[in-house]
């Protein structure tokens, strides 16, 4: 090794990221509803998006997005790997995966876990040197064995589905905590090379549906104290009428029923935060503390029970969108909280610049003036994010800008909220003449991102079957010089 290599080694920092699947943001917040101590302490001591979103609702698309700071019309993966022919979403080549820099900065790399993000599961190709990904190290879980108690719906002519359950499986046996080991092996074979940094990515599959929680983590749950969601008995009047036809999937489920699988969700959180507070503590155990980035996020969230929903899709509501994000680490100021929306595909830009002071060539921005403190939230903020529909085709664009969200359905009425004084999005105002400016205003800026990023199935999108949006692609346009 040169001395160049240790010289430089020895001003960079390591980096753990630790993703997880279908997090919702409030289950790491303080007072919140799950018992996550070892989260909400590293959000205290480090730093914390309150206004996180993905740039999509499902996990193949954001992981793709997480990585390349593109948006999923520009890489390519519009759907979950492995429900869709290839032709249908296959990552694009020559993609500018920051994983692969650092690893070409002189980075030793692993990843451990769900992985999602394109169909080889080659993941050298990516920047890694060494992996387990989560099909490889523990196969497709099994929930043949009793669950008691086990929720799940049943409709004729679709197989059963099952929802949530409790299993008697210890915590320590499950495929989080085999993922975990791997991390922290690494992080301790890592120590061993003090003169160079590190990167390892811990991903997990829980808390993805099923909910199947071990009994000893579903007793930390208080039931009695599990309400319903405000929104639960929504009547989705305003809403695309898709919405509620979705709904329909869990109309034979009991509010007990609800409210045990809501349990069984924040159940699988709390044994996540057990294997956070592992990882950590194989930092400290390393002495590699304070030199080390940690970051923590999910890919997407949960309905969880709002609006009478589960799981995540084509309604566009904030908790399948919000996503917790906490930065610990060199370069980040303990306590600082960040309330203007961003979004994950800001990770990498932030992320190259914290560990190496390199830009990220992406659709992100770089927020690590955000993460020192030294500058305030920017009013003119905005954060985007599209859904391409899946199996079904539903095209949605979404944008949020200050205290509003504007969803664009090209299948249904679209939806505006104000989440200020609306925050469980009762309220469409998307016909309200009084938010006519605002509709325009976040349709312009729809359109303005559209063209930026070269979203052109959208922005050519100019015959006369498509001219339904309060205003058109030319009004997000770049001004044609003469």
């Amino acid at each position: 090794m040169n001395d160049a290599h240790v010289d430089r080694a020895a001003r960079t920092p390591n980096l753990l990221l630790i993703l997880t699947d279908q997090q919702r943001a409030d289950t790491v917040t303080p007072g919140g509803p799950c018992p996550t101590p070892h989260l909400q302490a590293l959000a205290r001591e480090g730093a914390s998006f309150r206004r996180a979103y993905a740039p999509n609702p499902i996990c193949s698309p954001t992981r793709a997005s997480l990585f390349t700071g593109l948006r999923p019309h520009a890489h390519g993966m519009v759907d979950v790997t492995h429900a869709v022919p290839p032709e249908r979403s296959e990552l694009k080549s020559d993609l500018p995966f920051w994983t692969r820099t650092v690893r070409d900065a002189g980075y030793r790399t692993g990843y451990f876990g769900k992985w999602h993000v394109e169909r080889s599961d080659r993941l050298e190709r990516f920047g890694f040197d060494e992996y387990e990904t989560e099909l490889r190290l523990t196969g497709v879980q099994d929930h043949d064995a009793p669950l008691v108690p086990r929720i799940a719906v049943r409709h004729d002519g679709y197989r059963e589905f099952l929802l949530a359950g409790v299993s008697d499986e210890p915590a320590s046996g499950t495929p989080e905590a085999a993922l975990v080991d791997r991390g922290i092996d690494f992080i301790r074979r890592a120590a061993a090379e003090p003169d160079r940094p590190w990167m390892a990515v811990v991903s997990t599959e829980a808390p993805h549906d099923p909910y199947v929680a071990p009994r000893e983590l579903f007793d930390r749950i208080d039931l009695g104290r599990v309400e319903l969601p405000v929104s639960y008995r929504d009547p989705l009047d305003a809403a695309p009428e898709v919405y509620a036809r979705i709904r329909t999937a869990w109309r034979d489920l009991s509010e007990e029923e609800v409210r045990t699988a809501i349990a069984c969700y924040r159940a699988l959180c709390a044994g996540l935060d057990d294997q956070v507070g592992r990882l950590l503590a194989a930092l400290r155990d390393s002495g590699q503390e304070e030199e080390t980035l940690v970051v923590f996020a999910s890919d997407h969230g949960d309905y969880l029970g709002a609006h009478g929903l589960f799981l995540k899709g084509a309604p566009a509501y904030e908790e399948a969108y919000r996503v917790p994000w906490i930065v610990r680490g060199p370069g980040v100021a303990s306590g600082t909280v960040i309330d203007e929306p961003v979004g994950l595909t800001d990770l990498g830009p932030t992320v190259l610049r914290l560990l190496l002071d390199r830009d990220h060539p992406s659709h992100g921005r770089d927020l690590t003036p955000r993460l020192r403190g030294d500058r305030l939230d920017d009013p003119e903020a905005t954060a985007f994010a599209e859904f391409h529909g899946q199996r079904f085709g539903y095209t949605q664009r979404i944008v949020w800008h200050g205290r509003f969200k504007y969803v664009f359905n090209g299948f249904a009425r679209d939806e505006l909220y104000d989440l200020e004084t609306d925050p469980h999005e009762f309220a469409n105002l998307a016909d309200d003449p009084d938010h006519a400016p605002v509709l325009r205003d976040l349709a312009q800026r729809m359109w303005r991102h559209a063209h930026e990023t070269g979203d052109d199935t959208l922005t050519g999108a100019q015959y006369g079957m498509f001219r339904f949006a309060p205003v058109g692609p030319e009004a997000g346009a770049p001004e044609r010089r003469p």
